[in-house]
């Protein structure tokens, strides 16, 4: 089933468009078919939550990885709603280049870079330091993939950098880096040939829930799905030693900010705890992201050996982005994903808006992660919003989230 997504927002919103597509793009829609019991004291689950009945497989969803597609994503970070007119929506404007100053993220200046062994194979748990003279200003690890990719300036705009270097597992590489833009000439890849050990085959996969009341028409679903994908996965996986954990949160004021399961083998022990949760209160749009990214490095005792670390968030609503301080604490959390290499992978829910899809993307682009959607296919939950993506798939999550675990522990 494939469906070519593109937004109204984005047939709208760019100066430009015309019967050749937006920006060079087809853009003809086309349809091709810490262990608690889940329950603070006197608290019930009311409402909804207690009459759904969630069964796995059943939601559908996308995928889109701005890595690999950066001349889309440089096109979009270009824009800027003093191009797009006065005819467009706060929202439609708001969901290009502007998403950059609001979030703090400019990936403007993006060093990407692949290391493999002698033979060319990829060489994934290697330790990468981007460095501006004797300043360490990026920390990342390569993947099973061998791939890694490092930022100048990514909270701040008006660095100027002077003469940047790589050091690969603590020795320092001949040369300077190439550095991509937004551009639409091809990424300049790195590439760098060693030797070093492979990581153990083990990984650590965490889920982050957001479970506030909004969630409340699809989070039946999810749990069902993350509880089968957790069977699959080790299933088609053999070879990799899991540890699964979960972690849910809300936000402040409500019963409780956060629940943890921690990591553990016990892939049942993980699972019950997710059953137990359901979703109510919230009130405001956003919520505590940032709480929820603080906990997932200060409670889960990641292991740096492992062959993969990967983080799925599932949630329908950005941070606190106004409150004092969340800002900095995002940026110290996705930074610190990045130097432990630790995958984010953002599933985004019913109710997101532009500047919370941005967001989305642009954090999991800066750990080395993807963008993963939920689409109406299914008629579960609210209407979610359309992608301000190119051509993709439309899958169950179910099987979407399995492949993803192959394709990063494979």
């Amino acid at each position: 089933m494939k469906k070519l997504a593109f937004g109204i927002a984005v047939l709208l919103a760019v100066a430009g468009c015309d019967s050749e597509g937006f920006m060079g793009y087809d853009i003809a829609p086309s349809y091709d078919k810490g262990e608690s019991d889940g329950y603070a004291e006197g608290e019930e689950p009311g409402g909804s939550q207690g009459a759904i009945q969630g069964k796995p497989g059943v939601i559908t969803a996308g995928e889109w990885n701005d890595l690999d597609n950066w001349d889309l994503w440089s096109r979009l970070m270009n824009s800027t709603s003093d191009e797009q007119g006065e005819e467009q929506t706060d929202e439609q404007r708001t969901c290009y280049g502007d998403t950059a100053p609001y979030w703090r993220f400019w990936t403007n200046r993006r060093v990407a870079l692949k290391v493999v062994s002698g033979d060319n194979a990829p060489l994934p748990g290697v330790k990468v330091v981007l460095s501006d003279g004797n300043t360490k200003i990026w920390e990342a690890v390569t993947d099973v993939l061998g791939r890694a990719d490092c930022w100048v300036g990514l909270h701040n705009f008006e660095y100027q950098s002077g003469k940047l270097s790589i050091s690969l597992n603590g020795v320092r590489m001949e040369g300077e880096p190439a550095v991509t833009g937004w551009s639409e000439e091809p990424v300049q890849m790195n590439t760098y040939t060693i030797s070093a050990d492979a990581p153990e085959p083990k990984a650590d996969i965490l889920f982050i829930v957001d479970a506030t009341g909004s969630m409340s028409d699809e989070l039946e679903f999810l749990k069902a799905d993350l509880e089968d994908i957790l069977k699959k996965g080790r299933e088609l996986n053999t070879s990799i030693t899991f540890r699964t954990g979960a972690l849910f949160y809300r936000d402040k004021g409500d019963t409780y900010l956060t629940r943890v399961s921690g990591f553990t083998t016990d892939l049942n022990k993980t699972s019950n705890f997710i059953k137990k949760q359901f979703a109510a209160e919230g009130g405001d749009f956003p919520e505590a992201v940032h709480t929820a990214l603080e906990e997932s490095l200060q409670k889960f005792d990641w292991n740096a050996s492992a062959r993969a670390r990967i983080a799925f968030i599932l949630l329908d609503a950005p941070p606190h982005q106004d409150h004092q301080g969340v800002l900095e604490s995002i940026h110290k959390s996705i930074d610190r994903y990045a130097a432990m290499g630790i995958k984010l992978i953002p599933i985004a829910s019913s109710g997101i808006d532009k500047p919370t899809e941005f967001f989305l993307r642009m954090v999991a682009m800066v750990t080395e992660g993807t963008y993963v959607f939920i689409t109406d296919d299914s008629g579960v939950g609210n209407e979610h919003l359309e992608p301000t993506v190119g051509e993709y798939k439309v899958e169950l999550l179910n099987d979407l989230m399995v492949r993803l675990l192959h394709k990063y522990l494979e």
